[in-house]
């Protein structure tokens, strides 16, 4: 994404904003129903195109604006201004889309209870004719879902700014995309998507995976190698821990459709949802499967097919702070817990398929709680799944917006025995297990600093790549052989501190399937006195004799003033 781009884009921000759209998700979603339109009308004008080149067209591309509808097509309307253009966006042009439902639903959906908010006409023609100077069919997948990304980006630097609650910080989420390695076919499921930034960065992954030539992206971004004038290259040699991910068209995917459809997301927000559908749009995937619903509730708009679906890989940070009533919480999940980040994490295991495996974010608490709802769902988790990694972050890794101190849970749902009936096969079969412990200190952010509404970059400093490199050894292992020591060992004196180790099983069984990662982590022992030990000892006998002798003295002149 180019200079200039990023200009058009810091001028919308600053003229919605400073026309009174304050709220982060409300500031967003305006823009994206602009941006919606602007693309159905670039869609148009690519059916004309193909309709004036096609003599037998089939007629299955049908226009979304047929005869009179064309007047609500961005490029009949775009010239209007004043009271008049905001009346008309707000009174015809949204309630027409909402009424796509046979033509177009996912359209439809997208603007349905859809609301104009920007109120001043004046700011919403300087914001349009902004837009009406993109041309988003030229650019493509990558630049577009740069232009999405720059926007969230931009508004969690805004001055009180809540959208830090909905967004996992990318270099958490590549790692853990990376982690599961989702690949082509895999049906990918986030059930508190947010923004879609896990579904986005798994996408990602796999349009990079089917490319000829990907390259490789800072976690800062692009514009952070101009601002510091590198190459990809140079930095690379001045900051040997820098994290990068990759980024390609993806040319070699077999089916585009197929990728599409095995996009999945519920969100509980309206406004959130159409925001990771505008996110995934921008990436080029119109067809995803997302939906506004509640993942937990009973009454929460699922579908009998929602409920039964299984996926292959599951990405999520869920929202952890809040209980839910008893009776509103679905019945097939494997808890009785009413605790948001239990009943999440029971959702995820139930809904893995056999041989999927799921990354997600949970706080401590979930680690080591001893509730019998906490003990039970961990007991459940670790005997019959195969948890293979807990990733500790550091604390801060969610400041400015929430110091609670979380990690990763990586885990498999075992596919040979999943269905086994004998529980002494399964045991058989878990025998020798093991989970890998990895604890973080710096995710290439500052942990206590906050500067600019944000925490300052510390790429030398990051631990992720190394533990990246570290988890793909136990990969390719089998996950048989985790890297470090076993738990519980202590270490010769001088040994740098542990930054992994692992734990069997049986280990974490006998503690009560606490899984807080510092309950098994190596000691370093404490090196034994310089001094030799016959001499330390006649030090001391000679000490003690000393202090014996004062308290005779003391003693005999207290007798002597009697």
């Amino acid at each position: 994404m180019n200079q200039e781009i990023r200009s058009k884009l810091d001028r919308i921000c600053n003229v919605l904003y400073a026309g009174g759209l304050a709220v982060p998700t409300l500031f967003v979603e305006q823009i994206s129903y602009l941006i919606y339109l602007k693309l159905l009308d670039e869609r148009e004008n690519e059916l004309e195109t193909k309709a004036r080149l096609l003599k037998n067209n089939n007629g299955n591309d049908k226009s979304l604006f047929p005869d009179q509808a064309a007047r609500y097509r961005w490029s009949n309307w775009r010239f209007k201004s004043g009271k008049e253009l905001r009346d008309f966006l707000r009174d015809q042009v949204f309630p027409y889309m909402a009424s796509l439902l046979k033509e177009q639903p996912q359209v439809a959906i997208y603007f349905q209870d859809a609301r104009m908010e920007i109120d001043d006409a004046h700011v919403l023609k300087e914001a349009i004719d902004i837009l009406d100077g993109f041309h988003f069919a030229k650019l493509g997948p990558d630049v577009k879902g740069d232009i999405f990304e720059y926007l969230l980006q931009y508004l969690a630097k805004q001055p009180q700014s809540d959208m830090g609650q909905f967004r996992t910080p990318r270099q958490i989420r590549v790692a853990m995309v990376e982690m599961v390695d989702p690949d082509f076919g895999d049906t990918i499921y986030d059930p508190a998507c947010g923004t879609a930034g896990m579904l986005i960065d798994a996408l990602e992954h796999l349009l990079a995976k089917y490319s000829t030539t990907p390259r490789e992206v800072p976690i800062y971004g692009d514009e952070w190698l101009d601002d510091k004038g590198l190459t990809l290259a140079q930095a690379k040699k001045q900051i040997p821990n820098l994290q990068t991910y990759r980024k390609g068209a993806g040319e070699k995917i077999p089916d585009w459709a197929v990728l599409e459809h095995s996009i999945y997301g519920i969100e509980v927000s309206r406004q959130m949802m159409r925001i990771s559908m505008m996110n995934l749009v921008l990436h080029g995937i119109r067809n995803a499967h997302v939906k506004r619903a509640n993942a937990l509730s009973e009454l929460g708009g699922l579908s009998d097919d929602d409920l039964n679906r299984k996926y292959k890989v599951i990405l999520s940070n869920p929202p952890f702070a809040g209980m839910l009533p008893t009776d509103s919480i679905r019945k097939d999940l494997p808890t009785q817990s009413k605790k948001s980040e239990l009943l999440f994490l029971g959702l995820m295991m139930d809904a893995l398929a056999p041989g999927g495996r799921c990354a997600v974010i949970v706080p401590e608490g979930a680690l080591f709680g001893s509730t019998s709802a906490h003990v039970e769902l961990r007991q459940k988790l670790v005997e019959d799944y195969e948890l293979l990694a807990v990733i500790s972050l550091p604390a801060g890794v969610f400041k400015p917006y929430a110091g609670v101190k979380t990690s990763i849970l990586v885990f498999r749902k075992p596919g040979e025995y999943a269905r086994a009936e004998n529980k002494k096969q399964k045991v058989e079969k878990k025998d020798g297990r093991k989970v890998w412990f990895y604890e973080l200190k710096n995710d290439g952010y500052d942990t206590d600093k906050i500067s600019g509404g944000g925490r300052p970059e510390t790429p030398n400093q990051n631990e992720i790549p190394e533990m990246l490199r570290q988890w793909k050894y136990f990969k390719e292992s089998g996950f048989k052989t985790p890297p470090g020591t076993e738990a519980g060992a202590v270490l010769p004196p001088g040994t740098e501190e542990a930054k992994c180790w692992w734990a069997k099983v049986s280990t974490i069984a006998e503690s009560d399937y606490n899984l807080g990662a510092g309950r098994y982590k190596p000691q370093v022992g404490e090196k034994p006195p310089e001094e030799d030990a016959v001499e330390l000892i006649g030090k001391t006998l000679k000490l003690e004799r000393d202090i014996a002798d004062g308290l005779e003295e003391l003693l005999k002149e207290l007798e002597a003033v009697k």
